[in-house]
């Protein structure tokens, strides 16, 4: 017995020696990889995330977010390394870093920003999170994780020990957590000082992610879920964050003397920018989907929770004990609809019957397969067009349930159609418009001529950085949707 545990911590001790000098402390961090490592891990990663979004088609836009990066990157301390930086195409309310200097931002996230030092924030925090190598420090302590579980597994012989400790280490390692949150902040507010933003727009970029915390907690109570958290582990709002603001205005002392007044170039360039989903990725209206390049419409149950992924759509109801799928797929075969069903299912049907929708026909039939819930009895549906099959999967918790929701999934497979030509303005996406606010205008009034279908007040002030009771100020330029 003691010989295992004398292994153990040879073996730990081996692996402790990967040490390196923190780049901001100056101190030994433990890490297990050279920068060159970490280069190529982020070079390796950017080819990844690429894969699942796009660039922002907007090369004015990126050229702006870039010449930031490459300012706030140079005052940095990692001044040598290289940052790379794309503005994607998604709707998320989001910024992220790999290790080596990629840094992604969202246009979701930039819709919701009015000012360039705002922007800068965001940046200089993911640049943060690279100077400190957040990333390769997480990755070395889960590492070690891995070892810690595989020599404990083998030396005790108890099954499953390794993933007990692997589950461990991922709940303690997930996210980076609050100290690593407030030290990105600190250093964004470093660099932020030392090009000439004030130091405390850090507190605001904190306060538009806060307040769309709130908004999204009142969402999720409408919706029956879990709220969203969109900034590490602070619970209150920044403004009444004492260490936020205590490590943000630590950097009031790299403060530059060239002060950088706002002229309004990022705000005008938000002017026409996508709010929400993509015409390419297909949009939403109430209960309605519309896709301009598939040409297709489907209307799904009224009140039913509408989620637009990369590669399906799925729907469900508010206590979440039904839900639907539709996804496009090749067809590879010469076969009916009936036999792609039970090529792909089973050839035990019941409830079944022809699919003749206004555009396409199909088949629909109820067979057993595995859903959310667990192996169930599941409404399928095969709708061809061309050398293309829109499949369609709808369960429910359990078969009385399915029997109560089968009209309103009929309905939906049935709702599958070409778009009218009076629909395709519909399927456009929806754009940022700049607008110049008048003597009287308030947000309860532009939400009543705003095509955003819920909650139009509350998102025209969060977009306008003035939630929860804000109004516009005649003069100023304010965004609206259209």
């Amino acid at each position: 017995m003691h010989k295992i545990y004398l292994v153990l911590v040879i073996f730990v001790a081996a692996y402790l020696t990967g040490c390196a000098t923190n780049p901001v402390t100056g101190k030994q961090d433990f890490v297990l990889m050279s920068e060159e490592k970490e280069i190529d891990l982020g070079r390796q990663a950017h080819q990844q995330i690429m894969k699942q979004y796009s660039a922002y088609e907007n090369p004015a836009l990126q050229d702006y977010v870039s010449n930031i990066v490459e300012e706030l990157s140079a005052k940095s301390h990692r001044e040598n390394l290289i940052f790379h930086v794309t503005v994607l195409d998604s709707p998320q309310v989001n910024a992220f870093a790999l290790p080596g200097g990629y840094i992604y931002i969202t246009r979701g996230i930039m819709a919701y920003m009015n000012t360039e030092a705002e922007l800068a924030g965001v940046l200089g925090h993911e640049i943060g999170h690279v100077t400190a190598r957040h990333g390769v420090r997480q990755q070395s302590a889960s590492t070690v994780t891995g070892i810690l579980a595989t020599v404990i597994g083998a030396t005790t012989g108890v099954r499953g020990a390794g993933d007990a400790a692997n589950i461990a280490g991922t709940a303690l390692l997930r996210g980076y957590g609050r100290e690593h949150e407030l030290e990105a902040d600190r250093l964004g507010a470093e660099y932020l000082a030392k090009v000439g933003y004030d130091p405390e727009e850090m507190i605001n970029v904190v306060g538009i992610l806060k307040s769309q915390e709130e908004f999204d907690k009142q969402l999720a109570e409408e919706e029956g879920r879990e709220p969203r958290a969109y900034h590490g582990l602070f619970s209150t709002h920044p403004a009444n964050d004492l260490r936020l603001q205590e490590v943000i205005r630590a950097a009031n002392k790299y403060r530059s003397k060239n002060n950088r007044p706002d002229d309004g170039t990022f705000l005008k360039l938000t002017d026409g920018m996508t709010l929400g989903p993509s015409e390419k990725e297909g949009v939403i209206r109430g209960n309605k989907f519309y896709h301009k390049d598939l040409d297709i419409t489907i209307t799904f149950p009224k009140g039913w929770k509408i989620n637009n992924l990369p590669d399906r759509l799925i729907a469900s109801n508010k206590t979440q004990d039904a839900v639907m799928q539709v996804s496009l797929r090749d067809l590879n075969k010469r076969q009916t609809p009936k036999e792609f069903i039970q090529s792909q299912f089973g050839s035990e049907l019941r409830s079944e019957r022809e699919v003749n929708t206004e555009s396409f026909e199909g088949y629909t039939a109820i067979t057993r397969t595995k859903t959310p819930f667990g192996n169930q009895d599941t409404r399928i549906a095969a709708i061809f067009e061309g050398k293309k099959v829109y499949q369609i999967l709808a369960a429910a918790k359990d078969p009385n349930l399915l029997k109560k929701y089968d009209k309103d999934f009929l309905a939906t497979v049935d709702s599958l159609r070409k778009l009218r030509n009076n629909e395709k303005e519909l399927a456009k996406a929806r754009k940022i418009k700049l607008i110049t606010a008048k003597q009287g205008d308030t947000f309860a009034k532009l939400a009543k001529n705003s095509p955003l279908s819920s909650h139009a007040e509350d998102q025209l002030r969060l977009l306008n950085g003035l939630y929860p009771k804000g109004e516009p100020t005649p003069g100023k330029p304010i965004k609206i949707v259209e």
